[in-house]
C-alpha cells in the first residue's frame, strides 16, 4: 500500500501534541533549491518539528528563495506579505526567508519586511538549528557570509523514497555576464568523493534506487579538490566520481545535473556510454544558437563546439534524450540572432528546452547595458520558441510509440489512483497501470517495461507488458 503526501500529512497532525510545532517550506527555483529544502526539512524534523497540513496553520514558515528571475524573486515578496500579516495576529509565529533572495538582500529583506526572523544564505542550510536557537533567544538573525559547507549525511527528509539528490559541488565559479548566482551561491566547494560514495550507500541501503549527482555547474566538479597532475587534468573529476560511485550494490540509476558546455569532455561522454547504470539523459544549457550572442554571454564555447558536443553523445548513445536552457532577449539580441537560435533548437532536436525571457539581475553585467530589448519583443520571441520547443518535444516522443521501455516507477498518477508514474531513462515522464499482467501489481521502486501507446510533447502513458 503506498502512502500519499496528503496521508503522511494527516499521520502527522495525529501526533501533533507530541511535537515542538508544525513548519512549512515553500521551495522557488532549482534542483538544488528542492534539495536544499529537503536537507532543512531533515533539520527542522530533528529539532521536534512536523510538517504542517497548510501554510497558514504552520508556527514556522520558511521561503527557499530563488533570484534568478525577477518574477521568481516577486512571488517571494508577494508569499511574505501573506506572512508578514499573519504574524501580527500570531506573533509565535516564526518567519524565514533562505537561498538566494536571502544572500541578495541581506539586511535590507529586514527592512522591507520587518516581521522576519531569520534571513539566511543558501550555504548556511546545515546550519538551520544553530541560528534557529540565535531566534530563540529573541535574536532577528541575518547569516550571508561566506561559509564553508560542512558535511551532513543524515538530517535530509527526502520528498521521494525512491529517488534521491546528492549535492556533489556548492556553487559556481563561472562570470556569464547575465547570471546572479556566483554572488548568491559563492564559490565552488566540492565534496569529497568518499563523502558521496557513503551518502549514496546509505540512500541505497534504503530503499532508494536513482540518485541525481548534482550541482551548479557539475562538470567543474573536483577543480577545487587535491589531485591536479602534472599535465593539469584531475584526478578528482566527475568522470571519475562516476567510475567510483558505479559499483554500489542496489543502485540501479545514476544521472547528472546541470551541466557546462565548456566542460563537458570526450572522456566524460564516453564514461556515460561505458558506464550502464548512467541514464542516456544530459541536460546542457546551450543559452544561444549565435556565437555573438554566446561571447557577450561570456559562455566560453561556441554554437560548433556545442553541436561537436551533441554530435558526440548522439554518436555513442544513439537513443540519449537532450534537454537545454535558452534564454530569449538577451542584451543586443537581434531578429536574425534569435532566428539562429530557433534554427539550432530545430537541428538537435532537443527533448525539452526550458526557456525565459531575459530577466537583469542585481550585480550583473549585462544588467548595466544600454541595449536591452523591449519587453514586447521579448514577449514575443519568448512564445514562438516555446510553440517551436513544444513541437521538437512531440517529434521526439514519437519515436517511443509502441516501443518497451523501462520505468522505474516513483508514485501513485496524482489524477488518477490506478495508474502509477514514472521516468525512462531518458527521463520521459511516463503514466502506466498499477496492475499489469497476470493481475501482478506494481509498486514505487519497480522497474516495469511498458509499452507506449500514447505520446504527448513532455509526457507518454503506456501498458505494462511481460
Amino acid at each position: 500500500m503506498l502512502t500519499t503526501r496528503k496521508e503522511q500529512i494527516q499521520e502527522n497532525a495525529e501526533v501533533a501534541e507530541h511535537i515542538r510545532g508544525s513548519y512549512w517550506i515553500t521551495t522557488f527555483g532549482c534542483q538544488m533549491n528542492k534539495a536544499d529544502s529537503e536537507r532543512m526539512a531533515g533539520i527542522l524534523e530533528s529539532m521536534g518539528y512536523i510538517e504542517a497540513s497548510a501554510e497558514l496553520h504552520a508556527d514556522l514558515v520558511l521561503f527557499n528563495t530563488c533570484t534568478i528571475r525577477d518574477n521568481a524573486e516577486q512571488k517571494v515578496y508577494s508569499y511574505l506579505g501573506r506572512q508578514a500579516l499573519r504574524k501580527h495576529s500570531h506573533p509565535h509565529l516564526k518567519l524565514i526567508v533562505a537561498g538566494c533572495v536571502a544572500q541578495q538582500e541581506g539586511e535590507s529583506l529586514l527592512r522591507r519586511v520587518p516581521e522576519l526572523d531569520l534571513v539566511m544564505g543558501p550555504q548556511h542550510a546545515n546550519r538551520l538549528e544553530t541560528l534557529l536557537q540565535q531566534v530563540d533567544n529573541g535574536q532577528q538573525v541575518i547569516a550571508t557570509e561566506e561559509n564553508h559547507i560542512l558535511e551532513d549525511l543524515t538530517t535530509a527528509r527526502r520528498d521521494s523514497k525512491i529517488c534521491a539528490w546528492v549535492n556533489v559541488i556548492y556553487g559556481c565559479n563561472e562570470r556569464c555576464t547575465y547570471c546572479v548566482v556566483p554572488s548568491v551561491r559563492g564559490k565552488e566547494q566540492s565534496r569529497s568523493k568518499e563523502a558521496i560514495r557513503e551518502e549514496i550507500e546509505q540512500l541505497v541501503s534504503s530503499g532508494y534506487k536513482e540518485i541525481t549527482l548534482l550541482g551548479q555547474n557539475i562538470d567543474a566538479y573536483g577543480r577545487d579538490l587535491p589531485g591536479r597532475t602534472i599535465k593539469g587534468s584531475f584526478k578528482n573529476s566527475l568522470t571519475d566520481l562516476l567510475y567510483f560511485i558505479h559499483d554500489v550494490e542496489g543502485l540501479e540509476r545514476i544521472r547528472f545535473a546541470t551541466s557546462h558546455p565548456r566542460y563537458f569532455t570526450e572522456r566524460l561522454i564516453q564514461a556515460c556510454s561505458d558506464l550502464s547504470k548512467v541514464c542516456e539523459h544530459f541536460h546542457i544549457p546551450v543559452q544561444s544558437g549565435n556565437n555573438e550572442i554566446l561571447n557577450s554571454m561570456a559562455r566560453g564555447y561556441s554554437v560548433e563546439r556545442y553541436k561537436r558536443i551533441i554530435d558526440k553523445i548522439k554518436k555513442l548513445m544513439p537513443e540519449s534524450a537532450i534537454t537545454s536552457d535558452v534564454i530569449v532577449g538577451f542584451p543586443g539580441e537581434t531578429d536574425s540572432q534569435f532566428k539562429n537560435t530557433l534554427s539550432l533548437v530545430k537541428e538537435i532536436g532537443f527533448d525539452q528546452v526550458n526557456t525565459a525571457a531575459y530577466s537583469p539581475r542585481p550585480n550583473t553585467p549585462a544588467a548595466k547595458w544600454t541595449n536591452q530589448v523591449s519587453e514586447d519583443v521579448k514577449v514575443k520571441r519568448l512564445k514562438l520558441i516555446n510553440q517551436t520547443v513544444e513541437e521538437t518535444a512531440k517529434e521526439r516522443n514519437a519515436r517511443y510509440l509502441n516501443q518497451a521501455l523501462e520505468i522505474l516507477a516513483e508514485g501513485i498518477n496524482p489524477k488518477d489512483s490506478k495508474q502509477l508514474m514514472g521516468r525512462t531513462r531518458t527521463n520521459r515522464l511516463t503514466f502506466f497501470d498499477a496492475i499489469g499482467p497476470n493481475n501482478q501489481i506494481y509498486k514505487s521502486g519497480d522497474l516495469v517495461k511498458v509499452q507506449i501507446n500514447k505520446i504527448r510533447s513532455f509526457s507518454l502513458t503506456g501498458t505494462p507488458i511481460i
